[in-house]
């Protein structure tokens, strides 16, 4: 069975011999501390892996089961009589109690722009503003998706 990882194509083969209790030195990494050498039999290390892979697929299950949780309290929320519990629950889960709303809005935007007379392409009001005049937020709550310039006109 061959196995593809990052571009290079691994065979798997059975060692000739397989020495579990085989002292390995290896380098421990611990943040952006500075990285320590220990050594530990074959079969130690094989089981701190496995371990850390169950660990892993324990954490993605809960964080699974957080996300429903985020999503029933999200919706009981605005018409729960015990807003209190469930957002005790939030809190205690680190859950952040929000909802994404979807919304249209009309700006209205007066001013003044220079237009160069002598260019030697015909640079009109309209797409002079229609080019250069966008929307931006001011928070991180809001996401612009598309943004239209109409109904450009000279007072």
């Amino acid at each position: 069975m061959e196995d593809t990882n990052y571009g290079a194509t691994v065979t798997p083969v059975a060692p000739e011999s397989y020495n579990a209790n085989l002292l390995v030195t290896y380098k421990v990494i611990r943040g952006y501390s500075d990285a320590e050498y220990t050594t530990d039999k074959v079969s130690s290390i094989e089981w701190d892996l496995h371990n850390g892979r169950e660990y892993n697929k324990r954490v993605t299950e809960f964080n699974n089961k957080i996300d429903t949780v985020k999503e029933i309290i999200s919706e009981a929320y605005p018409d729960s009589e015990d807003q209190d519990t469930l957002r005790a629950i939030a809190e205690a889960l680190d859950i952040e109690l929000t909802r994404t709303v979807e919304f249209t809005a009309t700006v209205e935007v007066t001013g003044t722009v220079e237009i160069d007379l002598l260019a030697n392409y015909g640079t009109d009001v309209e797409s002079e503003v229609t080019e250069n005049l966008y929307v931006e937020t001011q928070s991180g709550n809001i996401q612009v998706d598309e943004q239209y310039v109409t109904n450009v006109r000279e007072c």
